[in-house]
This record gives structure tokens, C-alpha cells and sequence, in this order.
């Protein structure tokens, strides 16, 4: 089910914020959470009714763990140990199954050992964020930084609520404990949160969708019939794209959140402004940076145990940070090729540099990093995106396709300039380690624009049936 979507914007929210504050008139707040379980599994069906007992059965195992971990903490090891196996084994199981099985045929098949009946795995949708959610849940509980949950509708709850369950962010356990069971909701935390919603769907239907069919059109093509600047156009459509999408979803998400009384995490900070690697990934999907620090960079030992260490777990940390997007060989490139950059900031002093010096030069240079990366993430093999890049270094200037050039009408030349300020906007603050979301809600006047011009647009173009899903849902 798409938050961008008629029915979910007409039937199934309605359907949640009625049911929700209705029971308020019967029995105070005491089925609220109940409530938005029953709706995120109601959620959850829509778009993957066979894994449904998959989120079930790994979120009942996982309460047991917690619950386990406190009642006979001399096994805490063993219990942690038994819940890392079993939930990385599904997610290995689901999502690269597909892949190793591609990877060996070949060889097996010398072996006399035949693949040619494998039935392909699914994907159940969602399973890489809250995997990652449940393992943040159990290690916490590990490492003594809360207690585990007693009641396991509010457990379950905190798994599958809808507004993050299938493209995140990831929300760790101990950042919203206090709000699972306290949380009070009110009517400028509402209004903020469809004001934050609304404009998070005008980012990805009017913007992001525009951005994306340029993208689609430069990458569908065979790199043959590209030159120099439909290659770059289509490079920073999609470098625009994937920016716009996925905050869009966070600011869906975290607006959602809102109307019920949580406040989530932010999971970007203008990552485009970044003046270094390091920079960009303290600002791009931050609670998946995060998790990767906290849950795998320190525990391997971070930088604490000399250089050569560090570059490894750098190095490791990005191999797996690249795999965790997707099975396919051009995610482990875009991770080694992160992994590969980081190392050499550290290596050539460059992460060191005081803010402000070459500050202009290193953005761009910075910037350029990063749109190569997304053609490596976009492109469908790596044959692909290496005939893609020879293209986008050939210099052929010859000038735009006729294909390319008929796109550039008024209103999609428009909308592709007010999604390239993502580009050039200030770098802002970084002051938002460890806090809650904190934004003050927009003024009155940019309230009435969201809501009588932006919201009218969306549902137009949603009426249209031109719908594109989040990038994101795929991992």
C-alpha cells in the first residue's frame, strides 16, 4: 500500500485516526496501541500477505528473547547469539537466496549437482528494516541499555507500526520506549504531523516522480545511444531522485508518526551539501548509518585499534552496508566504492581539514563522488554501469538527444530546477545527534500553500494513476 495512493490517503488513514482517537470516547488510551497493531498488520497484508506470519512469528520470537534475556541473564550470550543467527538467517534466506543460488549453478553444475528446479524466494517487503530493528531491540536489551518490554502488544506494535514498517527509518527500541507507553498526543503535534506528511507527498509525486522519469528514460537506454550530456542528465535525475524519494518517505513517516504521538528521529540532513564523505554519511539515511556504527563498526573495534584496523572495519562496514541494499554485485561496488573513499579521507588528512577551508571545492568534489556512486546503484549489472560511465567521460558534447530533449517541456524543466536546489542549499546544523525531531512547525502561510495548492496537485496526479512506489521498498 502506497502512502502515495488515493486509498490510502482517502480509506486507510481516515480508517486509522477515527478508530484511533474513537476509542478514546470508550476506554480512555488503553487500545491505542492495539489499535495501530491491528491496522499495520492490516497494512502489511496489502502488500505481502504470505510473509504476514514471517513479521509475526519473528517479532513473537524475538519478545521471548528479550523477555529470556531478563529472567535468566547468566544466557544473556546465548540468547543475543540465537537471535542473531535466526534473524539474519531468514534475511539471508529471503533476500540473497536468489542470488547465491545465480552465483553457483555454474560451478555446481560441474559438480553433478543440478539447480535447474530452484524456485525463486520472494521477498517479503520491509524485511531489511525491520530485521534491523528487532536486532537493535535484542542488543540493547543485551547490552543493559533497557529492559525488555513486558507487554507484547506493545512489542509487536513498536515492530510493525506502518508509518516506518516497510522503508524505515529504523527506530531503535530505546528511543521511543518512554513514548510507547506515555506518549501524549495533541493538536499542534497533529497539525505538524499532516503538515510534515503533506509536504513529504508533494516531494515525492511532484518532484521526485518528475526527477525519476528522466532517470528511467537515460538508465532504460542502451549506453550506446547515450552521449556525454543525456548520460549526466540522467545521472543527476537519478542522484535528485533518490534523494527526493526517500526523504520523502522519512517526512511521510516521521509526519505519521506525529498524528499519533511519536516523534521520530530524522533520517536526513541535506546530505548534498556535505563537503566530505564522512560528512555525507553523518547526513544520508542516518538511522541506517547509525545502525551500522553502533551495532557493527564499534563492536569490531571502530578506530580503536590502530590504523590497519580501521580501514578494515571501514572497509567491512561498507561491503555489507552496500550488500544490505540489495542482492546484486553493483550494491557491493557502490559499498567497496564508498568504503574505498572514506579510507582515503582518512589516509590523505582530508577528513581532518577545518571546516571552512576549500569548503566550496570540496562540496563539489565531494558532490561528484557521490553521483558516480548512484550510477553505479542504479545501473542493472556492472557491465551496464561500466559502458554508463564510459559514456559520461567521453565528451561527447555533440548536444541533447531528441529523446532527452522532448521531456524538457515547461513544467517538467520546472520541476527538475526546483529539485536541483537540493543541490545548493546551505549545509545547515548537525545538531541532531542523539535528539528527537525538533522542527517547528512551518508558518500559517506556508501551512496554506501545503494543504491548497500542494494536496490538490498530489491528488490530482494520484487520480492520474501515474504512480511510481519508493525506491526504497525494494530493500
Amino acid at each position: 500500500m502506497l502512502f502515495s495512493s488515493l486509498f490510502f490517503l482517502f480509506a486507510f488513514l481516515p480508517a486509522v485516526i477515527l478508530a484511533y482517537y474513537g476509542q478514546y470516547l470508550l476506554v480512555k488510551n488503553r487500545l491505542r496501541n492495539l489499535i495501530l497493531l491491528l491496522f499495520s498488520y492490516l497494512f502489511y497484508l496489502f502488500g505481502a500477505p504470505d510473509f504476514i506470519l514471517v513479521l509475526a512469528g519473528s517479532t513473537l520470537f524475538d519478545y521471548a528473547i528479550g523477555r529470556f534475556m531478563d529472567r535468566f541473564p547468566g544466557r544473556k550470550r546465548l540468547w543475543l547469539i540465537l537471535s542473531i543467527v535466526v534473524n539474519l538467517g531468514l534475511l539471508a534466506w529471503f533476500k540473497y537466496a536468489n542470488f547465491m543460488v545465480n552465483q553457483t549453478t555454474d560451478a555446481l553444475g560441474r559438480l553433478s549437482i543440478d539447480l535447474s528446479g530452484w524456485e525463486t524466494v520472494a521477498l517479503p517487503i520491509g524485511i531489511s528494516f525491520f530485521t534491523f530493528q528487532k536486532l537493535s531491540y535484542v542488543i540493547d536489551v543485551y547490552r543493559g541499555r533497557c529492559r525488555s518490554i513486558a507487554n507484547v502488544i506493545d512489542f509487536a506494535m513498536y515492530v510493525a507500526l506502518f508509518p516506518q514498517l516497510v522503508a524505515g527509518p529504523i527506530v531503535r527500541f530505546v528511543d521511543i520506549r518512554e513514548q510507547i507507553e506515555n506518549r501524549v498526543e495533541t493538536w499542534d503535534r497533529f497539525y505538524g504531523g499532516a503538515l510534515r506528511f503533506c509536504w513529504g507527498l508533494s516531494k515525492k509525486v511532484i518532484l521526485a516522480d518528475t526527477c525519476g522519469r528522466f532517470a528511467d528514460l537515460a538508465f532504460g537506454r542502451p549506453t550506446a545511444s547515450l552521449d556525454t550530456i543525456s548520460a549526466w542528465v540522467g545521472a543527476l535525475a537519478y542522484t535528485l531522485q533518490i534523494y527526493l524519494d526517500f526523504s520523502a518517505y522519512s517526512d511521510m513517516a516521521i509526519g505519521l508518526g506525529m498524528l499519533f504521538g511519536f516523534r521520530f528521529l530524522e533520517n536526513f540532513n541535506r546530505p548534498y551539501s556535505a563537503f566530505s564523505l564522512t560528512d555525507f554519511w553523518r547526513r544520508w539515511h542516518i538511522s541506517l548509518s547509525r545502525w551500522f556504527r553502533d551495532y557493527l563498526y564499534i563492536p569490531l573495534g571502530g578506530s580503536r585499534k590502530g590504523t590497519a584496523r580501521t580501514y578494515l572495519n571501514l572497509t567491512i562496514v561498507f561491503l555489507l552496508c552496500g550488500f544490505w541494499h540489495g542482492a546484486n554485485w553493483t550494491f557491493v561496488v557502490w559499498g567497496a566504492y564508498h568504503g574505498l573513499f572514506l579510507v582515503a579521507e582518512r589516509i590523505t588528512g582530508l577528513r581532518r581539514l577545518p571546516e571552512n577551508r576549500l569548503r566550496g571545492l570540496r562540496r563539489l568534489l565531494t558532490l561528484l563522488i557521490v553521483v558516480c556512486g548512484w550510477v553505479i546503484f542504479r545501473c542493472d549489472d556492472l557491465s551496464q554501469a561500466a559502458g554508463y560511465f564510459s559514456v559520461m567521460f567521453s565528451f561527447d558534447v555533440s548536444g541533447f538527444a531528441p529523446w532527452l530533449l522532448d521531456m524538457f517541456d515547461l513544467k517538467n524543466t520546472v520541476l527538475l530546477l526546483c529539485a536541483a536546489t537540493a543541490l545548493v542549499l546551505p549545509p545547515g546544523s548537525l545538531e541532531t545527534d542523539g535528539q528527537l525531531q525538533k522542527r517547528k512547525l512551518l508558518p500559517t502561510a506556508a501551512g496554506i500553500v501545503v494543504f491548497t495548492i500542494l494536496l490538490p496537485w498530489c491528488v490530482v496526479i494520484m487520480a492520474s494513476g501515474n504512480l511510481n512506489p519508493f525506491i526504497y521498498y525494494r530493500f
